[in-house]
């Protein structure tokens, strides 16, 4: 099918969603779960055509990590669209209302967007995420996934398409566009025709589509997360964070990549600090007074700070305040997602006041910055602009709103 082809059934599908009863949305969400379940088998085999092909071509550990599938991240996909049917529906929430002096009855209302395009590299448990979100919101999704995982999105999009023929709900209301990259073009041009783009990936994808779309798009950031531990910290509880920040699944965009010491406590936390990365595997990239405790410490470079290494790689460095670590993260932050370790309120309170990202955590690892674990069943990715969305974007976020106002007659003077 062609692009223009997919793109008037896309709208043609959306304007079923945007009528369509919760039941039902929910219906189609438990199908497209169960179909996902029941194929795991050709998912995976799919899955592993593209897995093995991606190591042909020599691509990064990190990337092949994003890309693989296995039978226990096909269950999370399928309990990721049953958590979102457990979700309330946006579409008709009342956001406020009042009633006007002439008794005119005003509510401003949640509605889908329409169609939404979705622009994405080598994740495929994104496309059920994408899938499920935009349809218990109400909107289609047109989902242009990388060329690296295009077998394993085209068994996921498969299943999803025959939960939804279940749930009595049009296929078109998810569809994969496939390819060369002048497809990718006319998505990003389809003014019209897509309401709303997404781009998930790397900086060079978001720059790309940010740069040269014409269609509204929501901007998904890189992740350059900082953890600052502070001199009033609990030096286990730091431990215990830059651990799991860093080594539980270092490919994503909210693992850390920079780690910020106050000098008054450097002597305490460095050497085991270092000391658990290193067994862990992890390659340190520090400054000179981080370089003074290990011998393994790489010299950083500016290019390091400025990294997001998705990788068991780590930037360090040692600051004399927290008014430095601030600066620091001002200056090299990706507005991500930025962590302090520290036991006084006052540090905490400059620190949350003074951050300018889409989170800010006091004394909890930065991967919990994820719609699942935020209690929204899954996330279309996790904004780090400033308009409509912020942080990682649900239900909610997938919705515009429009104004309902109601008379009994009333004309202006």
């Amino acid at each position: 099918m062609e692009f223009l082809d997919q793109a008037h059934a896309a709208r043609y599908a959306a304007r079923v969603l945007a009528q369509a009863p919760t039941g039902q949305k929910d219906d189609a969400l438990h199908a497209m779960a169960d179909v996902l379940v029941e194929r795991a088998g050709s998912i995976l085999s799919a899955n592993g055509d593209d897995v093995r092909s991606a190591q042909t071509a020599g691509t990064s550990p990190a990337l092949i990590d994003r890309l693989r599938l296995t039978e226990a991240r096909i269950g999370q996909m399928a309990s990721g669209l049953r958590d979102i049917a457990g979700l309330a529906d946006p579409v008709g929430d009342v956001v406020r209302g009042w009633t006007t002096e002439n008794g005119l009855r005003i509510r401003q209302v949640r509605v889908p967007f329409g169609v939404i395009g979705i622009i994405y590299e080598a994740r495929p448990n994104v496309t059920a995420d994408a899938g499920g979100i935009c349809l218990k919101s109400g909107n289609a999704v047109l989902l242009r996934g990388s060329s690296s995982a295009h077998a394993s999105n085209v068994a996921v999009v498969d299943a999803l398409r025959a939960g939804l023929e279940r749930a009595g709900l049009p296929p078109a209301a998810v569809q994969l566009v496939p390819g060369p990259r002048e497809v990718t073009d006319r998505l990003m041009t389809a003014r019209g025709l897509v309401d709303l783009l997404i781009p998930r990936g790397g900086a060079g994808l978001i720059n790309h589509v940010v740069e040269h779309s014409t269609v509204p798009v929501i901007e998904t950031g890189t992740g350059n997360c900082h953890l600052y531990v502070d001199a009033a910290a609990d030096l286990d509880i730091a431990y215990d964070i830059m651990m799991n920040a860093k080594t539980q699944r270092p490919s994503v965009c909210n693992a850390l990549e920079t780690l910020l010491v106050h000098r008054d406590v450097a002597d305490a936390f460095l050497p085991r600090a270092l000391w658990g990365l290193g067994e862990a595997g992890v390659s340190v990239h520090g400054d000179a007074r981080t370089a003074d405790y290990s011998e393994a410490v790489r010299p950083a470079t500016e290019d390091d700070f400025e990294a997001e290494w998705l990788s068991l790689d780590l930037s360090a460095k040692v600051v004399d305040s927290i008014d430095e670590a601030i600066e620091h993260i001002r200056r090299y932050s990706s507005g991500h997602s930025e962590t302090i370790v520290t036991d006084s309120i006052t540090a905490s309170e400059k620190f949350v006041a003074s951050i300018d990202a889409a989170a800010v955590l006091v004394n909890a690892s930065s991967r919990f910055v994820d719609g699942g674990e935020f209690g929204f069943g899954a996330e279309i990715g996790i904004s780090t602009q400033k308009l409509h969305a912020r942080g990682p974007m649900a239900l909610p976020e997938m919705t515009s709103t429009k104004y309902v106002v109601e008379g009994h007659g009333q004309v202006r003077g």
